[in-house]
């Protein structure tokens, strides 16, 4: 047998030059990670650390486990972090089940990690066994092509194993002497992976001795075909004043995905279903105004699917008094009705500008708004004088300019009496122009 060194394992030289944790379980193939990462040459520049979790759930062998990470840490001269957590006790007090609290305990570390800044990148053992095994469970559940992404790297979470099979950690491990302890659940059959790692996949590698090999490219291509059908479907959808604007008439992979999107950007928890999502399909069918309630996430407004024209709308419905305040013709942020800010200059501060959505920024004379503004939404008798055209009443500039009753009741519009001489993110009035004569050159945006 080929002796297996760090090389074999991995590429280590994308991490050169990285503070690299390993999430240590104690199992073997986490053993095999840690030890490849300690052999590396000083001279790439790495500054390796672990982390453990102890989660409480197997009694007296958890306590083993950790106690082994510990001393192990400790000969090979590796800063260890120990999180201990119980879970059991989560479970109980939040519900949900012990293998999801435990998943969400220990990510909830590593991420913990890098956002203090004690790590760049945290390395977990996950190897080409595990994908195949997670692309079977995953078709066996009817997933789609999002699904068959399986286990992929990001934020900072890496996987250096990821082409490695089982078979050949172990050999590095049975090369290298490396001592680990082994987790007495991974042998209960009654558990889906367990039997899909021990009976399924070996199943399958009789069938084909490259079983493993083929679903793990499968993962990938999968996860380079919806990547790809990913950003076509963001790219197709409009985003304008906190709102997103998906097109009815795109196929249904990309409609999907972009409702999915929209969705998930207010249930991170994944409060959405599927029946949400076969809701919605069934307002490209129906006239314009149909709406569907979805789920949201800690929040006390509703959040809205509407049916407008030749889109799909999704918004915040918001049950706020009207109000307004006074106009200051400097640079400011303003908060409502809807949130824009003022600034002086000649160029749109990139930032800014790729916040802005579609909405328009607006180039306009500060010292030529009167005294006496104020921003508020619109109202009755409103009229605007727009940029180069004849006054007409807000709400026809407004009808003219396609923008629907629903979003044109929360634009933020700067006003003295009735007389309007800006609509945030839509235009200006043309007394508000900049001339030859302008000083202060401000931009609304």
């Amino acid at each position: 047998m080929v002796y297996l060194s760090w090389m074999k394992l991995f590429d280590a030289g994308k991490y050169r030059g990285k503070r690299v944790c390993v999430a240590l379980s104690g199992g073997v193939d986490s053993v095999c990670l840690l030890h490849a990462f300690k052999s590396l040459p000083p001279d790439m520049g790495i500054a390796l650390s672990a982390i453990h979790i102890e989660h409480g759930i197997r009694g007296e062998e958890s306590i083993r486990d950790m106690e082994f990470c510990e001393g192990l840490c400790r000969e090979w001269g590796v800063p260890l972090t120990v999180r201990r957590v119980d879970v059991p006790e989560l479970v109980r007090e939040q519900g949900g089940n012990v293998e999801s609290v435990a998943r969400s305990v220990r990510y909830g570390a590593f991420h913990s990690l890098l956002e203090n800044g004690e790590a760049d990148l945290v390395a977990t053992a996950h190897h080409a066994d595990d994908v195949a095994e997670t692309v079977l469970f995953r078709l066996a559940r009817g997933t789609g092509v999002s699904g068959m992404k399986a286990i992929t790297e990001y934020g900072g979470i890496i996987r250096p194993l990821l082409t490695r099979t089982r078979a050949e950690i172990m050999a590095y491990a049975d090369e290298n002497g490396l001592p680990h302890v082994e987790d007495s659940t991974n042998e209960n059959e009654n558990y889906t992976r367990n039997y899909i790692r021990h009976t399924v996949l070996p199943a399958f590698e009789k069938i084909h001795g490259n079983a493993t090999k083929h679903l793990v490219e499968f993962a990938a291509l999968a996860a380079e075909e919806d990547d790809f059908l990913q950003r076509l479907a963001e790219d197709a959808t409009v985003r304008m004043l906190d709102e997103e604007w998906v097109p009815v008439d795109l196929p249904d992979v990309l409609f999907d995905r972009a409702c999915l999107s929209c969705m998930r950007q207010y249930a991170p928890g994944g409060g959405y279903t599927r029946a949400n999502l076969e809701e919605i399909g069934r307002l490209k069918a129906l006239q314009s105004g149909k709406k569907v309630l979805l789920p949201v996430s800690d929040v006390p407004w509703q959040r809205i699917a509407i049916r407008e024209g030749k889109y799909i709308v999704f918004y915040w419905d918001f049950q706020e008094e009207a109000s307004e305040v006074p106009f200051a013709a400097q640079e400011g942020i303003y908060t409502k009705p809807a949130a824009f800010s003022v600034r002086e200059g000649e160029e749109v501060p990139f930032s800014c500008l790729e916040g802005s959505g579609s909405k328009r920024v607006l180039t306009v004379d500060l010292d030529a708004f009167p005294e006496g503004c104020v921003v508020r939404v619109k109202r009755e008798g409103d009229v605007i004088a727009p940029y180069h055209a004849p006054k007409k009443t807000l709400k026809k500039f407004l009808t003219d300019r396609k923008i629907s009753a629903r979003l044109s009741k929360k634009l933020p519009v700067i006003a003295r009496g009735n007389e309007v001489y800006a609509v945030v993110g839509v235009e200006i009035a043309d007394s508000v122009k900049v001339t030859n004569n302008t000083v202060r050159r401000g931009l609304i945006l």
